[in-house]
């Protein structure tokens, strides 16, 4: 009778022993990684460092530096958004609104609801010619902000003045077929 008892149990352990190994890794790896990652709300303090060397930069008219700093921010630290938005900051005084529409896209994949990442990036669409875009950023910013707020004051204004004279002189430009191998620019 005891021996039938014993049998029984070792059914049961060998029955049930995979699940408990499973259910013992999986606990063990999920705690591990949880003590490795720090919270999105503390950014390593040399990246932050570099942020502010790289906005003085920008503030001072020096492009070049702030961009290879910010840069190294994200370097130091991929989680830094403010790192991005000011890249994009300096995308747009560069002339590039395609990659600060990128930047500022890298923003909000970290945090969706930053309202500077969207007033920025809207800004961005306007240099670039996409102001129907913009205007769908405008929206989301006053929602998000249920009051007036700088960045939308911004953006509206930005959205307002339109784009750069380059930019709809580029998009108003056609090209017309002609016979053989000659073509006409002309514009509407």
């Amino acid at each position: 009778m005891l021996n039938r008892s014993k049998q029984d149990v070792l059914e049961l352990f060998m029955r049930f022993s995979p699940i408990a190994a499973a259910l013992s890794l999986t606990l063990a790896m999920v705690s591990s990684a949880g003590q490795s990652q720090k919270p999105d709300d503390q950014i390593n303090p040399r990246s932050l460092g570099l942020l502010q060397q790289g906005e003085a930069a920008r503030r001072a008219g020096n492009l070049t530096a702030a961009n290879d700093l910010l840069e190294t921010a994200l370097v130091v630290d991929p989680r830094n958004r403010a790192a991005f938005i000011a890249l994009g900051r300096v995308a747009r005084a560069q002339q590039l609104p395609g990659k600060a529409i990128r930047l500022y896209g890298e923003a909000l994949a970290l945090e969706p609801n930053d309202v500077a990442a969207l007033s920025g990036q809207g800004e961005a669409m306007v240099q670039k010619g996409a102001v129907e875009r913009a205007k769908q950023n405008l929206a989301r910013v006053r929602t998000l902000c249920k009051t007036d707020c700088p960045p939308a004051g911004e953006l509206a204004a930005a959205i307002a003045k339109g784009p750069p004279p380059a930019v709809v002189t580029a998009q108003a430009t056609t090209v017309v077929p002609l016979k053989g191998d000659e073509a006409k620019t002309t514009k509407p």
